[in-house]
């Protein structure tokens, strides 16, 4: 752990697959890889990689570009400078440089590679969906559950698609229901670029509707994306604010270990980065994913799998610790 390779290459090679829908670990050093590598690096409890007022940027004496809200070149200059990773990030508030309310930022989920990916274009709903798959190692046909209530189903989710209802009830369903009462959570957030100077969003940067800004679509904080195709089915829930509610508390998704502590709602992404946070389904992905990076294979026998959840305990009980997990895998799966 002492070596700056693991750093400066394994950890950002770990974390660059979670920043981009290809999940390519060939993308440059971004704000939400920088943050992954120093809380790992600095011990810190992990959990707070999806709630905390955090951000990790170059040391000021390497002269890089200042952070930039509309360009990754601050992360991109630290990476071509060579500098090594692992004495030079600093660990400063997330809402002193990107302007976010503290009470806004969500940490990885509130950075701008994040968003970027996430965030641009669409309803919101990738921002939830990738979280599910990079956090809670579950996509979303694992967690489809028909048997929920359909009443925040947004309206540009058709109730008969090619005109049989029986596709919603038996598919769309099972996502949705879950789904969109906790992307709501994302309802003032949105990434704006120029589509035609900038396809790629490049320049783009994160927007927040804080207190007292409005939509001019919505009339509300909710961004205009959340009533997009609202006259496809326009019985359905139109989005009022951003507060959420977990509906896999109920049903086959409890598997996922959420935290009773927790009530389960709440208003804003940092409420929602905790509740994913706090669930035993989060420990357990950030443990075999570690495993895998170091073993350079999944858990395949009752070994492996005894292995990891003697590991999954011990992250917790060692305060979400996540450089220690990369130690014990070391230590197993040495000489294999």
């Amino acid at each position: 752990m002492q070596d700056s390779a693991f750093y400066d290459v394994t950890l950002k090679n770990f974390a660059a697959p979670w920043t981009n829908e290809a999940m390519s670990k060939f993308v440059p050093l971004n704000d939400y890889i920088a943050t992954v590598i120093g809380l790992v690096r600095d011990g810190e409890d992990f959990r707070k990689v999806l709630y905390d007022d955090v951000l990790y940027i170059g040391n000021a004496s390497l002269n890089l570009p200042n952070y930039s809200t509309s360009n990754n070149n601050h992360y991109e200059s630290l990476e071509n400078s060579g500098a090594s990773l692992k004495d030079n990030l600093e660990r400063v508030n997330q809402s002193t440089y990107t302007g976010l309310p503290p009470s806004a930022t969500a940490g990885v989920i509130t950075s701008r590679a994040s968003a970027r990916a996430f965030f641009s274009a669409g309803t919101n709903r990738a921002m939830f969906r990738f979280t599910l798959i990079n956090h809670m190692c579950n996509d979303l046909e694992q967690v489809a559950d028909v048997t929920l209530p359909t009443d925040r189903i947004r309206q540009d989710v058709s109730r008969s698609p090619g005109g049989d209802s029986r596709v919603f009830l038996n598919n769309c369903v099972g996502c949705h229901t879950g789904m969109d009462p906790m992307t709501q959570a994302f309802a003032y957030y949105d990434y704006e670029y120029d589509a035609n100077t900038d396809p790629d969003g490049e320049l783009g940067r994160l927007v927040y509707n804080a207190i007292g800004e409005t939509d001019p679509e919505t009339g509300s904080r909710v961004q205009a994306k959340y009533h997009i195709n609202s006259a496809t089915f326009e019985q359905g829930y139109v989005t009022p604010d951003d507060s959420w509610d977990n509906y896999w508390r109920q049903g086959a998704n409890r598997r996922l270990g959420w935290d009773p502590s927790l009530p389960g709602s709440g208003s804003g992404a940092k409420s929602l980065g905790m509740e994913f946070a706090n669930s035993e389904a989060f420990a357990e992905c950030q443990v075999k994913k570690v495993f895998e990076n170091v073993c350079l294979r999944p858990p395949s026998d009752s070994a492996d799998r005894s292995q990891v959840s003697s590991m999954v305990a011990s992250f917790a009980s060692q305060g979400y610790d996540l450089k220690q997990v990369f130690a014990e895998s070391a230590v197993y799966c040495m000489g294999e």
